[in-house]
């Protein structure tokens, strides 16, 4: 008989696992979307509320919770799970305060050492005007959560950073962090991790700015390419013993180790030097279907390891294929209500993943507005798998669709 497990959330990162969970598994999503009806069962009831999620894995045998909310995490299910007696694989809200502000996170980062671009965090926004009279510009405005939208501006100027600012402020934003511009190539390193032992998850080139040629607004994340293959092994091994292990030290020393998946977010300067800008609690959407297609090591157990403690005894490495993933988010700006063609036309190997859709009366999907689908392909060469990815982009249909055309598709991939 198949165990029950329970994933927290909504989104892209959700939806990629419960897919991969499917087949070994009756897999409940909270809340989950429309799309994920076609494979898991949703549960009405929101990622924020512990309390009513507790008592639904309490009532319905769940064998394993795999959190992936941030607001789940805030709200410190993992402690709430634990209590009583239910495994789960989530940090919890203590030890993952530096994944949910970016403020603790910056000063975590400058108590360590680690390499971090020159910020300054402002809770006055009088005192963080007079702050960028005297930056040079560009710099980077950061909320102090990670909203799902406007939560950061590359600003070329002092009256775009002074409009950004006292829009935050405005907006009841309690401090912005002023961040010096790092040029470069920005990118994802992820680890997994039972509190005491790391090990490599994956790494992604990220695509961030919105238009062509890194052009346009910072965004979340409009699409990846996964491995990132700048990063070299001195890479990954300076990003390990010099960032990674500091922080995971640093917290377990404190007593408040860190079980789950970490995503440090940087930059790869062109003189090949690192700068750590902020981390994440688990995978990203826009880069989550490409890391986890490509991990040939069995995924739940990794995570059922973590959980019961053995994950440092059991696992030295993470076994990945080799193969290239490249990812896409396709928008539709202010258009609502589209019927989405072509999604039936895709190849089985396609991953699709739906941000912002809902289901009609007819099955089919409409756009909703905004960021609706990621698309995610493989490959064994970048290059063959981007062209594979704008062929099924090119098939799919909706008024107002708009995405970045130039996906892992420079010389540093091809």
């Amino acid at each position: 008989m198949k165990k029950n497990i329970l994933i927290v959330g909504n989104s892209v990162k959700e939806s990629a696992l419960a897919k991969i969970f499917a087949d070994e598994f009756n897999v409940f999503v909270a809340p989950g979307s429309d799309e994920m009806k076609e494979y898991a069962t949703t549960v009405d009831i929101r990622e924020s509320n512990v309390i009513e999620l507790l008592n639904f894995a309490l009532e319905n045998d769940i064998y394993f919770t795999i959190v992936c909310s941030e607001d789940a995490i805030k709200n410190d299910i993992a402690d709430m799970f634990s209590d009583n007696g239910l495994m789960i694989f989530a940090p919890t809200a203590e030890s993952a305060q530096f994944t949910i502000s970016r403020g603790i996170a910056k000063k975590m980062f400058y108590k360590l050492r680690l390499p971090t671009p020159r910020f300054a965090i402002y809770e006055k926004k009088n005192l963080a005007l007079d702050y960028i009279r005297k930056c040079d510009m560009p710099v980077v405005i950061k909320t102090d959560g990670h909203k799902s939208k406007n939560s950061v501006m590359v600003c070329p100027s002092y009256n775009i950073a002074k409009s950004f600012i006292e829009d935050c402020f405005f907006g009841d934003e309690s401090k912005v962090i002023i961040e010096e511009y790092v040029y470069g190539t920005p990118f994802s390193f992820y680890v997994i991790t039972d509190g005491f032992k790391a090990l490599p998850f994956g790494s992604t080139r990220d695509y961030k700015f919105s238009l062509e040629g890194d052009g346009g607004i910072w965004t979340d994340g409009i699409g990846a390419c996964s491995p990132f293959t700048k990063l070299t092994y001195d890479h990954e091994d300076y990003l390990m013993n010099e960032v990674v292990y500091p922080v995971i030290n640093y917290l377990a020393e404190g007593l408040k180790p860190y079980m789950g998946i970490i995503g440090f977010e940087g930059v790869l300067t062109p003189e090949g030097d690192i700068a750590i800008t902020e981390c994440t609690s688990f995978l990203q959407n826009h880069d989550a279907q490409g890391i986890l297609s490509l991990v040939e090591s069995d995924i739940f157990k990794m995570m059922h390891a973590c959980a019961i403690g053995s994950f440092s005894d059991d696992y030295d490495l993470i076994d990945f294929k080799e193969e290239y993933a490249v990812s896409a988010v396709l928008s539709s700006g202010q258009v609502k209500g589209e019927v989405i063609e072509g999604l039936d036309d895709l190849q089985d190997e396609t991953v699709v993943g739906h941000l912002n859709t809902k289901r009609n009366e007819y099955t089919e999907y409409e756009v909703m507005g905004d960021r609706v689908l990621v698309l995610t392909t493989k490959a064994s060469t970048a290059g063959r798998a981007s062209e594979k990815l704008y062929d099924e982009i090119d098939a799919l249909q909706f008024r107002g669709k708009t995405y970045r055309k130039d996906i892992c598709r420079v010389a540093e991939y091809v």
